[in-house]
C-alpha cells in the first residue's frame, strides 16, 4: 500500500519536472518581422550600444539568447560562437548574444568566454527576450537558449530553441550558408 501511495505522489511530480525541462517554443518563426532593439553591449570589454537596424545594414544578424554568463552551458555556447565568428563574418553576418546579465558582468564575459570575438548585450529589463519570446519558462528572469538568423530586411530566416548549446552554431551557420547560396543564384 505504501508503494502505491508513493507512486501516485511521485507521478505528478515527475510529469511536472518533465514539462518544466522542455524548452520553450519561440513564437517568432521564419518570415516574421524581427523586433527592433538597442541595448548596451560589450565587445572585448568595451561598452557600446548595439542596434539591430544598424547591424542589419551590414548584413544578416545571428541573434542568440542565453540564460546567464559564466554558467556551464552558456560558456560552452560562447566558446562555440567565438570559434565560428570568422566563418560568420565570411558570410557577412554579425553575431550578438543577449542575456539578462549586467553590462559589468558582460564586460568580463565578452573577454574571457566570448574571446573578444563578438558582442554580448545586456537585457536587464528582459524587454528584448520578451519581444523575441525567448524567456526561460522555469525562470522568467532569464533567457531561454534560442537562436535566430535575421536577414537584412528584418525577416526571421531561422529559429532554433534548445537548452543544449551544442547545435546552435551548426544550425545557424547552415541556415546562413543556404541563404547565401540562394542569393548567389
Amino acid at each position: 500500500m505504501l508503494k502505491t501511495s508513493s507512486a501516485r505522489l511521485a507521478a505528478p511530480l515527475l510529469l511536472a519536472a518533465a514539462l518544466l525541462a522542455q524548452p520553450a517554443l519561440a513564437a517568432l518563426k521564419p518570415g516574421d518581422k524581427a523586433p527592433e532593439f538597442s541595448a548596451p553591449s560589450s565587445l572585448g570589454g568595451q561598452v557600446s550600444t548595439f542596434t539591430l537596424s544598424a547591424a542589419l545594414k551590414k548584413g544578416p544578424v545571428v541573434l542568440y539568447f542565453y540564460p546567464a554568463a559564466f554558467t556551464t552551458g552558456c560558456t560552452i555556447e560562447a566558446h562555440l560562437f567565438a570559434e565560428a565568428t570568422d566563418r560568420y563574418k565570411a558570410l557577412g553576418a554579425t553575431v550578438i548574444g543577449v542575456s539578462a546579465d549586467s553590462i559589468d558582468t558582460l564586460n568580463k564575459f565578452s573577454v574571457s568566454e566570448c574571446r573578444s570575438k563578438f558582442a554580448v548585450a545586456a537585457d536587464v529589463d528582459q524587454k528584448i527576450m520578451k519581444s523575441y519570446d525567448a524567456v526561460l519558462g522555469k525562470n522568467a528572469e532569464r533567457a531561454s537558449r534560442t537562436s535566430y538568423v535575421i536577414t537584412p530586411d528584418h525577416a526571421i530566416l531561422y529559429e532554433y530553441t534548445d537548452m543544449n548549446p551544442e547545435k546552435h552554431v551548426e544550425n545557424t551557420m547552415h541556415a546562413l550558408e543556404q541563404w547565401s547560396a540562394a542569393r548567389k543564384k
